[in-house]
């Protein structure tokens, strides 16, 4: 099981301004846009990752999130091309899981999280393309 950088997720309350912003200071492409799950994703494609911008369209955990910290950095997410085995290896290391086990993400990638309690205040994604 490797692991590597995927994105930064940043969550904010307009992820169509912020991407312009990001795409016209970084020099970096918009690639993918969606809806999904109460939520509205850009990604910007940069140095061999991506910035993925959050924007909530409804109640949940990205607006529960901007309430309590404002917009800025909420995740990292670390590709992976196992997420079973990812999560097995963070619950022997004593992490707690937030997922048990993958479930749908954006892009159609599955997707699994560790609770930042766990990881030094830092939430991190695992991610496994579809």
């Amino acid at each position: 099981m490797e692991v590597s950088f995927a994105h930064a997720g940043i969550a904010t309350t307009d992820a169509g301004a912020l991407s312009a912003e990001y795409a016209a200071v970084f020099d970096c492409p918009i690639v993918h846009e969606e809806h999904t799950d109460g939520m509205y994703f850009l990604f910007l494609e940069i140095g061999g990752g991506y910035l993925e911008v959050i924007e909530p369209t409804e109640e949940g955990p990205i607006t529960e999130y901007l309430d309590e910290e404002g917009s800025g950095l909420h995740h990292f997410a670390l590709a992976t091309d196992d997420i079973p085995a990812a999560l097995d290896r963070a619950r022997e290391h004593g992490v707690e899981l937030i997922d048990e086990r993958p479930r749908p993400g954006a892009w159609g990638h599955d997707v699994a999280f560790l609770h930042p309690a766990s990881t030094g205040g830092v939430l991190f994604e695992f991610v496994e393309s579809a």
